[in-house]
């Protein structure tokens, strides 16, 4: 009988280690976070980059010149509603080009407020624009009938930037608090506007932004990275990446149990799934549902993979080696994602609820990987994209294809695609639910068949995250478990 200051040691020793796997799962979900973030800064540090350097010669992002027609007196747009004052910063300044391409004419461009420009157009014979369509160019107008004959548009007084004459006009304006409106008229406010026009857009913003995203992203990504490795590294020392010995690991001379030789002979990562005796008839219907916890967690965890995994990359290019901690932690969650998919959608061959750990467990389905003594320097540079290639393509038939059908379409429509796809695993997968919703029976040898398209997956996943170095064989292994004393090579 276990005395009380044993049984508190225990206690004591039980809660410092919920505390420790604690801390170390809210570092790894804040440093997903600041990762994310961090990312995302630099993606947008890079495409304001890109922006900025679009601006052109003169500074400006320009539309191009278009042409518009309107039999009326003016030709206006809807008013646009700004609201920068309470904004610190210059965001920028629009420049607004137009061109008569009539005979001797010669074109009016105003913005002016929506009260006076409302005022003075009253009565006019107006077209606005409503729309514009960049492919194919395709212009909307909304006609405002009218009989009144316009002022002369350049002796108005309220014009906040305007510009008449000959040839191309053009008017810049600060973007300001206001409601505006931009009106293009003939310079004579004669009906019959016929111009050539452009819109331009300049900011400073880009050149003072892009420093700020790029330096603020790289730190959060950094930290976070940071955060991530240490929480990976803290959760993997918790969760071995097998129950079993690792059959290369043996002291020397010493042959191994049978179980270990047979394994021995097979691909090192191993992937295994029972199916239910009694599975229930609907249920299929909400397990995904059911999974949305595990999706939500898995996100956070597949965040930290990418990151796990770059990290053992180095490691492995300057050791031989892949860190042990890092190593059980992406095996964790492969093996995680499995059980997931195994009940939720990839197999449905279980109602028993997934559990939330990255340590392997008594769950009907599991995922091991024998831990490699030594991996090459060389192929971590090129076995995740080239030398998986052939893989990831079988992978992609797999899981997902698609095909466009491409046509012609009428006088305002220009080429269409549509993209027609579908999954051969998920369509496997929802015969075996159907045939299990009316008969109450899952097909063995579909439930083999899924189990050898997953097996491959899965060890193509182990290979492009460098846990292994042997090249996954291309064979599918069907049925529940991995087929003992198959040869790799």
């Amino acid at each position: 009988m276990m005395s009380n200051s044993a049984v508190d040691k225990t206690n004591q020793h039980s809660g410092n280690a919920q505390r420790g796997v604690a801390g170390f799962v809210v570092a790894l979900v804040v440093g997903t976070l600041l990762a994310l973030f961090g990312a995302s800064g630099i993606i947008g540090g890079v495409a304001s980059a890109v922006v900025g350097s679009q601006q052109g010669s003169e500074g400006y992002f320009s539309s191009g010149m278009r042409q518009f027609s309107t039999t009326s007196h003016a030709l206006s747009s809807p008013p646009a509603q700004l609201g920068v004052e309470s904004i610190p910063l210059d965001l920028g300044s629009i420049r607004i080009s137009a061109a008569s391409t009539a005979p001797g004419g010669q074109v009016f461009i105003g913005i002016g407020p929506k009260a006076e420009v409302d005022n003075y157009l009253n009565g006019v014979h107006t077209t606005v624009i409503t729309g514009v369509e960049t492919q194919p160019f395709r212009v909307s107008y909304s006609d405002v009938p009218g009989q009144a004959e316009p002022e002369l548009p350049g002796k108005q007084s309220f014009w906040a930037v305007q510009a008449s004459g000959a040839g191309t006009q053009d008017v810049m304006m600060d973007l300001r608090s206001g409601d505006w409106i931009l009106v293009i008229m003939n310079a004579d406010a004669n009906p019959g506007v016929t111009v050539s026009m452009a819109a331009g857009f300049h900011s400073e913003l880009f050149g003072a932004i892009t420093p700020a995203l790029l330096i603020g992203g790289a730190i959060a990504l950094i930290i976070g990275a940071g955060l991530i490795v240490l929480g990976a590294v803290g959760l993997g020392r918790r969760a071995p990446s097998s129950r079993r010995p690792a059959p290369g690991n043996q002291a020397p001379g010493d042959g191994g149990s049978p179980a270990q030789l047979a394994y021995a002979k097979g691909y090192p990562a191993r992937l295994t799934g029972q199916l239910d005796s009694q599975l229930s008839r609907g249920l299929w219907l909400v397990k995904w549902l059911l999974a949305l916890p595990h999706m939500f967690v898995l996100f956070f965890l597949w965040c930290a993979v990418v990151i796990t995994t770059i990290c053992a990359a180095f490691a492995i290019l300057f050791t031989g080696r892949y860190p042990r901690a890092l190593f059980n932690f992406n095996v964790g969650v492969l093996r995680w994602n499995w059980r997931v998919t195994f009940y939720a959608y990839s197999a449905l061959a279980t109602d028993k609820y997934p559990p939330f750990t990255l340590a392997a467990s008594e769950y009907p389905a599991d995922f091991e990987v024998d831990y490699p003594r030594q991996l090459s320097r060389g192929l971590v540079l090129v076995k995740s994209w080239l030398l998986a290639l052939p893989h990831l393509l079988v992978v992609a038939i797999f899981t997902s294809a698609g095909w466009s059908m491409w046509g012609q379409g009428g006088h305002w429509q220009s080429d269409y695609g549509r993209t027609v796809g579908f999954s051969l695993l998920g369509i496997l997968v929802l015969i075996a639910a159907v045939g299990l919703l009316f008969t109450g029976r899952y097909q063995r040898p579909l439930f083999d068949l899924i189990m050898g398209i997953n097996r491959w997956i899965y060890r193509v996943a182990s290979y492009a995250l460098l846990l292994r170095d042997e090249y996954p064989p291309f064979r599918l292994d069907q049925g529940p478990d991995e087929p003992a004393g198959a040869d790799h090579h």
